[in-house]
């Protein structure tokens, strides 16, 4: 699946202009996704044929009455944190609220989501259409949008591999739960082929200090970023990015026991963004520092 760019929402000047968002995704170049959260004083605003699928995701501290109008359709009602709205891409939004209003607004490329429509659902891309929800609650779509808020925040230190992953487990949540058409997502037997696992580990293995992308895995073997995912976590018991950061970890631990480099250059070898990120991931892996690790391998 390529990469795509979002195009720009087309706003009306309210407080889009002169509230800017708190923290954004754009300058990270995520692929398919825009993570923005924006706090809003009383007021008003519009979004006229929103070109991506848009989700919002309140983290008010408490609950606000927000009028909504998506389409021509209108909803009143108190939101409060965790709660959701799904408005599909081209599709006016428009948004009023008495209180100061704190949200985290996702949007999803509409070709990337019909994309994984059709690598997940047995259905012409074509035909999948997302259905527009005021007010819903859903576990699973809120701890996705927190975890890739908790990574927006810290400047994608986890990587693109963490990133694709949530955005692809965001798009299944709600192909699962917002959709016209009532499918059950296929499901995939085995996993992949040793010839593909050896593939894929090598080129990890050579890339340690990257920050690989999951569609570049999952070229190396001609699948799409999410059927990849789905049978790499069945082959290896661990997602790709989970291995990723394994494999990192092993290598640190060698580069530790063989070499008279600082822990910040072994860090920054092995695809680390610093010497704490290191340290924080080693210690959960091994149960100590490398510090600790070094000494005892003396």
């Amino acid at each position: 699946m390529q990469g795509l760019e979002i195009p720009p929402t087309k706003t009306i000047p309210l407080k889009s202009d002169l509230y800017p968002p708190i923290y954004s995704s754009q300058v990270y170049g995520w692929q398919n996704i825009v993570v923005e959260e924006f706090l809003y004083p009383p007021g008003e605003e519009a979004y006229l044929d929103l070109a991506s699928h848009t989700l919002c995701v309140s983290l008010n501290r408490r609950p606000s009455r927000l009028l909504q109008t998506i389409g021509d359709r209108r909803h009143s009602s108190l939101f409060s944190k965790g709660d959701i709205s799904v408005t599909p891409a081209g599709t006016t939004l428009f948004c009023q609220t008495n209180d100061e209003d704190r949200i985290l607004r996702i949007q999803l490329a509409s070709q990337f989501f019909r994309q994984v429509a059709q690598d997940t659902l047995e259905l012409d891309r074509d035909r999948v259409e997302l259905l527009p929800e005021f007010r819903a609650r859903n576990p699973q779509i809120e701890q996705i949008s927190m975890m890739l808020l908790a990574e927006l925040k810290t400047g994608g230190l986890a990587g693109k591999l963490y990133v694709e992953s949530l955005t692809n487990a965001l798009a299944v949540h709600l192909l699962r739960n917002y959709v016209a058409v009532e499918r059950s997502l296929a499901v995939y037997d085995g996993g992949l082929s040793d010839r593909q696992l050896l593939k894929v580990a090598d080129y990890i293995n050579a890339h340690l200090a990257d920050d690989i992308a999951l569609r570049d895995l999952a070229q190396l073997v001609d699948m799409s970023p999410f059927h990849f995912s789905r049978l790499f976590k069945r082959s290896m018991q661990v997602t790709p990015h989970q291995y990723l950061l394994q494999q990192r970890v092993e290598q640190a631990k060698q580069l530790l026991k063989q070499t008279e480099l600082s822990i910040m250059d072994i860090a920054l070898q092995c695809g680390f963004s610093s010497h704490s990120h290191l340290g924080k991931l080693f210690r959960q892996q091994t149960g100590v520092t490398p510090k600790i690790y070094r000494i005892n391998c003396r």
